[in-house]
């Protein structure tokens, strides 16, 4: 468990990865939880080049992810995925 992110992934039967990304109110206002999603998209984006395709991919944001910068979820993102083996 990171202190920044939880993410799940899942092999599914389409050629493509989809990213699913879940923020709860505890995290904060709706700015918060927006910064939080946006953190996280763009560290998917950063890492999708590198990604294996066919996998389906849930994100959840803790608390500690709309206080962090960017590197920080990219770097939680990037050692999650490759402990679930979507990354090489």
């Amino acid at each position: 468990m990171h202190p920044l992110i939880v993410t799940y992934a899942l092999k599914n039967r389409l050629g493509y990865t989809r990213l699913g990304i879940t923020t709860s109110k505890k995290i904060g206002k709706a700015v918060q939880r927006n910064r939080a999603r946006r953190l996280i998209k763009t560290a998917y984006r950063n890492l999708l080049p590198e990604i294996a395709p066919g996998y389906d991919i849930v994100v959840v944001a803790r608390t500690k992810a709309t206080f962090s910068k960017e590197q920080m979820v990219e770097r939680a993102l990037r050692s999650q995925l490759k402990k679930a083996g979507v990354l090489p």
